[in-house]
């Protein structure tokens, strides 16, 4: 799982619209893109992808599969289990995304920093060139950490499953930053209140339970 680093976009994916399946949307095609990262080298690559875009979208993350095994199906490369790519920790991906909510923005913050990170491991070799997350709900669960300012893990899962209740129970919950208070009368609930305007309580439950 790769954290979220700027990466300018040079050119944006031309990709073919699939029947719909059930309610997404499904675009398959060649992404081309040039990109730069601070500190590192400009690359140009391509990567045939498969996007399920649901129809829930901006308030719900696309699926992204790469269709050549270009990128090796394994935790190394941040790829999961069924196939999909981990660009990231959902709720960081969702946060950017509410930045600029459209595909376009999708690629450019979302997709093409993790296709620059895979490309320079794959041409350069070594660790991936930028900060990198643990794969898996463990990388999860430590950007969550990082991104709510708590200090465990609990913490930040607690934060998660308040997150999925309805705001009224969640302000009457022991806060998760074991201030002594509830919720609603601490700061951090204004935390909190950033993160329900990004998606719905279902999200954030079906989050909590990953």
């Amino acid at each position: 799982m790769v954290p979220g680093v700027e990466v300018f976009l040079q050119r944006y994916p031309r990709m073919t619209l699939l029947p719909i399946a059930g309610r997404e949307v499904l675009l398959e095609g060649e992404l081309q893109f040039s990109a730069t990262a601070a500190n590192h080298p400009e690359i140009s690559d391509a990567y045939r992808l498969r996007i399920a875009v649901p129809e829930e979208f901006p308030s719900a993350l696309p699926v992204v599969e790469e269709l050549d095994h270009k990128i090796p199906r394994n935790g190394d490369f941040h790829v999961n289990p069924g196939g999909s790519l981990c660009l990231g920790s959902p709720l960081r991906l969702l946060l950017k995304l509410s930045k600029v909510p459209t595909l376009p923005g999708y690629a450019s913050h979302c997709l093409v920093p993790y296709l620059y990170a895979i490309s320079h491991k794959l041409q350069f070799g070594g660790k991936l060139p930028f900060h990198e997350l643990d794969h898996g709900r463990p990388g999860e669960i430590a950007d969550y950490v990082e991104l709510f300012g708590l200090q465990r893990r609990e913490q930040a899962e607690r934060a998660i499953r308040l997150l999925g209740l309805k705001k009224r129970i969640a302000n009457k919950s022991p806060c998760p930053c074991e201030c002594g208070r509830p919720l609603g009368k601490c700061v951090f609930n204004k935390k909190l209140a950033k993160m329900r305007r990004l998606a719905s309580r279902s999200w954030f439950r079906a989050l909590s339970t990953r």
